[in-house]
């Protein structure tokens, strides 16, 4: 079986709304590719039976569309070039290493065996399947969420977790992982729920409860919320944060871009909460907040 590679140049402003649209179009797997020096992209992967044709032709709509609206896309360099089976399996899964993140936790997928370091440190790990949810650990704003969630959970040790627009599950999972005794997971996405509870069973996770839900009908307060969303989700939410952080807890969220953080830490500021840590990676910031005491 053959399979087609799509590839397209992406923006910071415009890769979400490609993604999605490429997700739509009937895609295998998404890759997005960020180097120093080197334009960001996306490889996407379709079968054999999609019409390359009118694929490559919807692509080029599509960017028009979002060119006519004001986003920063570029067409030249989108191609559509076939890979042989073999080629799409090497393709897919040299796009996803093991990566270290943070001082204590090592992210891979499940056809990587993780490693033994002669130091005998053992990281710990957590193994996530790349799907269409969003969450890899291979992107800026989800190592920088990851970064400030063991920053939050060495400053609290113990504290459970709701986990906002839960994805893969992966800052679940790496809570758990870092010390915290329960976590729940929420996602409006029903694709996000179902990789969610396959990644927990993958990673051997007790404690996890993954719902499909907002946040608005979550109840409880936690003395740690995590939300990897975009800047206009988070400054929504806002009102949600102040009611779901326990006082005193810690708010660490991620999904802004560099110049559109100061928007969120300032809207947070004026319900009480303070700034502890900011974190740039990739054009993305993320961002640990904590609570007012009372």
């Amino acid at each position: 079986m053959a399979f087609w590679q799509l590839t397209l140049p992406a923006s910071a402003d415009s890769e979400d709304a490609l993604t999605n649209f490429l997700w739509e179009q009937g895609a295998l797997g998404v890759v997005e590719e960020e180097a120093p020096g080197v334009p960001p992209r996306l490889r996407a992967f379709f079968a054999e039976s999609m019409s390359s044709t009118r694929l490559l032709a919807a692509v080029r709509d599509y960017q028009a569309s979002l060119r006519s609206l004001g986003f920063a896309v570029e067409s030249h360099g989108t191609e559509i070039t076939p890979l042989l089976d073999e080629a799409w399996a090497s393709a897919w899964q040299q796009s996803f290493p093991a990566r270290e993140v943070g001082r204590r936790l090592l992210v891979l997928p499940p056809w990587i065996e993780a490693p033994s370091r002669a130091d005998g440190a053992d990281r710990l790990t957590v193994i996530i399947e790349p799907g269409r949810a969003f969450g890899t650990g291979h992107h800026g704003t989800t190592e920088g969420c990851l970064v400030l969630l063991e920053e939050a959970l060495a400053a609290t040790p113990g504290a459970a977790a709701l986990d906002i627009g839960t994805g893969t599950g992966i800052l679940a999972i790496a809570a758990l992982k870092l010390g915290a005794p329960t976590v729940l997971a929420i996602d409006v996405d029903p694709d996000a729920v179902a990789a969610s509870q396959v990644n927990a069973g993958r990673n051997g996770c007790t404690g996890l409860t993954v719902r499909l839900a907002e946040p608005q009908e979550v109840a409880d307060r936690f003395p740690l919320v995590l939300a990897n969303l975009l800047t206009h989700t988070h400054l929504a939410l806002a009102p949600q944060y102040a009611r779901l952080v326990a006082p005193g807890g810690s708010l660490v969220l991620g999904g802004m871009l560099e110049d559109e953080d100061g928007r969120v830490s300032e809207t947070l500021a004026a319900a009480g909460f303070t700034t502890r840590s900011r974190l740039a990676l990739e054009g993305w910031a993320s961002l640990r907040l904590e609570a007012p005491p009372s």
